[in-house]
């Protein structure tokens, strides 16, 4: 590794953080970061594997200190923390081997709708079905809309082709 990569990964966990951090810190937007509904802008970042190989490494470290530090809002505990983190962390490999943006958005949306629902759907007796349901719809809106917004503007300042 050089140290651009380890540049840009440092750079895409600061902006996830920092996202995560200005929608968890109004209290009344912490609860669209966790929860059975879950709308994290910062999700929308994990597109960005599409383009960018360090947006692996820098979506989980970003997604593991956020998840520690919402652990005290979320209740969800290490299950959470790691567990969310590694969903990250595979989503983004995975997103890294797709070949369009909007194949690309899979990834991220069926893993946090499928595996991270199995946690918070047990910490917060709702039904499964319609905890994965609320997670993927959050995770899908996050990554359609923001995530689309992150990869034009990546695409355009790295004179990069379409997707």
């Amino acid at each position: 590794m050089n140290i651009r990569y380890l540049t840009k990964a440092s750079l895409i966990a600061a902006i996830y953080i920092i996202l995560i951090l200005l929608q968890t810190l109004p209290f009344p937007l912490a609860s669209l970061t966790f929860g059975p509904i879950q709308l994290r802008l910062a999700e929308g970042l994990t597109i960005l594997p599409l383009v960018e190989s360090a947006a692996i490494p820098g979506l989980f470290v970003g997604c593991l200190i956020s998840n520690i530090i919402i652990a005290a809002y979320s209740g969800f505990g290490l299950i959470d923390i790691l567990g969310g983190s590694l969903v990250t962390l595979i989503a983004a490999f995975f997103t890294s081997k797709m070949k369009n943006r909007y194949t690309a958005m899979i990834p991220p949306v069926l893993l946090n709708g499928l595996i991270v629902s199995i946690w918070v759907s047990y910490f917060t007796n709702i039904p499964y079905l319609y905890t994965a349901l609320g997670i993927a719809g959050g995770e899908l809106a996050s990554v359609a809309i923001f995530g689309s917004v992150i990869l034009y503007v990546y695409q355009k300042s790295t004179n990069l082709k379409e997707w």
